[in-house]
């Protein structure tokens, strides 16, 4: 395995250069500090120094421009101490590292790793243009991504629900209430889980044999202009239900049907996904799919305390459970 003298040797500067540069010694400059652990990752150092520090540290990073995590209402909130109750307990040290683009073009991810001695990472809320995404093909340092799946990094591994599960509980339950017009509305496909949940939603509607058409689909990356582009066109096609990607969505639709004058669920259901606090405040109630946030932590640190016992563990999916509230009804007459 890679030692620190391969390291001073392939910079051709002193072993005891190196082990300043990585024990953060003072008489040591940023820039040649960078160089070291950037050789370092090279040359696949990561695993073997953090390996040997007494104090297991892992991080839950959160990328903050996308996930919001500080209060009980938060989305991510029930994650993170979901992931805290199961990783303290074991004996490991769990910081909470928000990050945003910037700090990712600046750093790769295994050299941001071996900097702060952290062992494994547990990665929630990047969207597929984050650039770590791309690191995460290559890197070394175990990594347990929620909504995010990564090809051929036995170093990588995916926690989230079975999406296409969930989809299918939603289609099924409509159907079942006899409707055969839904529409599906969706934030920004720039997520691997929505383009999940998209596809999902077309694959359920096929096998309960319901027909799908462009004008009862609608995707936008603001909600404004899923409300004033794409709401106003299912309602004038005679829709009778609409399933949502997510709460807030389903939220701010419930709301703008009805002040449109249509009656929920009379004239039309909605279902969202998620199950948000929110969820089970409007008027009324939203029917939706839940997300175990807690036990979706817990996973996490399952599948990272796996990769770093050397386990490859590629998948693990929660089941998704349909809550049946007063936002759905019978299709009308």
């Amino acid at each position: 395995m890679t030692t620190i003298q391969d390291i001073a040797d392939k910079m051709g500067v002193s072993k005891s250069t190196v082990s300043k540069a990585l024990n953060d010694a003072p008489d040591i400059s940023d820039a040649l500090r960078k160089q070291v652990l950037e050789t370092a990752v090279a040359l696949g150092y990561t695993k073997l120094r953090r390996y040997k520090k007494p104090t297991k540290k892992v991080c839950i990073i959160i990328e903050k421009e996308n996930m919001r995590y500080q209060e009980p209402h938060h989305f991510a909130y029930d994650i993170l101490v979901g992931f805290r109750q199961m990783a303290e307990p074991a004996g490991f040290d769990v910081e909470i590292v928000p990050v945003d683009i910037k700090t990712q073009r600046n750093q790769h991810y295994d050299v941001f790793m071996l900097e702060h001695d952290y062992i494994g990472a547990f990665v929630v809320g990047f969207s597929l243009s984050d650039p770590w995404i791309q690191d995460f093909k290559i890197s070394r340092t175990p990594a347990v991504l929620f909504d995010n799946y990564i090809v051929g990094n036995p170093s990588t591994a995916y926690v989230g629900i079975d999406n296409e599960e969930g989809m299918e509980l939603a289609v099924s339950y409509l159907a079942g209430l006899g409707h055969r017009k839904i529409a599906y509305l969706s934030s920004s496909l720039g997520a691997r889980v929505l383009q999940a949940r998209h596809a999902a939603f077309l694959r359920s509607m096929h096998q309960h044999g319901l027909k799908t058409s462009p004008a009862a689909i609608g995707c936008s990356y603001y909600l404004s202009e899923c409300m004033e582009k794409h709401l106003p066109r299912f309602l004038e096609n005679g829709i009778t239900a609409i399933i949502c990607n997510q709460d807030t969505l389903a939220s701010a639709t419930l709301t703008q049907c009805q002040q449109l004058g249509f009656q929920i669920p009379d004239d039309i259901s909605i279902i969202g996904f998620d199950d948000l606090p929110i969820a089970a405040c409007t008027s009324p109630p939203l029917t939706t799919i839940r997300q175990d946030r807690l036990e979706l932590g817990k996973s996490g640190f399952f599948a990272l305390s796996s990769l770093l016992n050397h386990i490859p563990i590629s998948t693990y999916l929660l089941h998704a459970q349909l809550i049946q509230r007063e936002s759905t009804g019978k299709v009308p007459s």
